[in-house]
């Protein structure tokens, strides 16, 4: 059975003109977004060269960041980098100097080009020229209680998005646009959605008042079930 599914796969993938459907064709960052790529981009995090080089073959700009190591084990990281705008890329994040795991600078490059450039677009017939962010790494714990599960912003394995920015000057705000029918409600749905094709994790202000001002992207390793959060 499992063979049988596995070829019925690949003549479904193939007649679609779409190998990154299969579970095993090469992650290329350029591609469109496939069935597995956020799998496939969850799975970075084991691979930071890969991961690096990935970015650099897409052209996507950005610095490697110096180590960082807290006395406390379960914060800090290895392999973080900072996007620069410009190559590949053609949307700010500010504050700019926010430094993201490579799993999350792949996904949001992938976002940029498959998500919202085309919804704002859509909705309002203009470019983003920047996406406003609350922060990446914090060293806390969930929700930052003092017991309980780490967050993924305590390795810089997350980032708040905030609100969007138009080239016409227009703001689209996650607290005051969310809520409602209009063309700006519609496009923070539409990028929610598509961001839960490429990261592990949303959370919106439909999960809970905790994220009522921001959509939480993240890449959290979830083991062999990779069950994924969209919310």
């Amino acid at each position: 059975m499992a063979l049988l599914a596995a070829a019925a796969l690949v003549a479904w993938s193939g007649l679609r003109g779409r190998p990154q459907d299969l579970p095993w064709a090469p992650l290329e960052l350029g591609q469109p977004v496939g069935l597995f790529t956020g799998r496939k981009l969850v799975a970075l995090g084991e691979q930071p060269v890969r991961c690096s080089a990935l970015l650099t073959q897409a052209g996507v700009r950005y610095a490697a960041m110096p180590p960082r190591r807290p006395a406390q084990a379960q914060c800090g990281y290895e392999s973080a980098v900072r996007l620069e705008r410009g190559g590949a890329r053609q949307i700010a994040l500010a504050p700019a100097t926010v430094a993201v795991s490579c799993p999350v600078a792949a996904a949001l490059a992938m976002w940029e080009w498959d998500v919202v450039a085309p919804a704002a677009q859509r909705h309002f017939g203009a470019r983003v020229s920047r996406i406003d962010h609350l922060g990446s790494y914090a060293c806390r714990r969930l929700y930052g209680r003092s017991s309980g599960g780490w967050s993924e912003h305590a390795t810089a394995n997350a980032l708040d998005v905030a609100g969007f920015r138009l080239e016409d000057g227009r703001r689209i705000s996650v607290l005051h646009d969310w809520h409602g029918e209009g063309a700006r409600a519609a496009f923070l749905r539409d990028v929610r959605d598509g961001a839960c094709r490429v990261f592990a994790t949303v959370l919106s202000p439909d999960y809970n008042a905790a994220h009522r001002d921001h959509l939480h992207l993240d890449q959290a390793a979830r083991g062999a079930t990779g069950w994924r959060a969209c919310r």
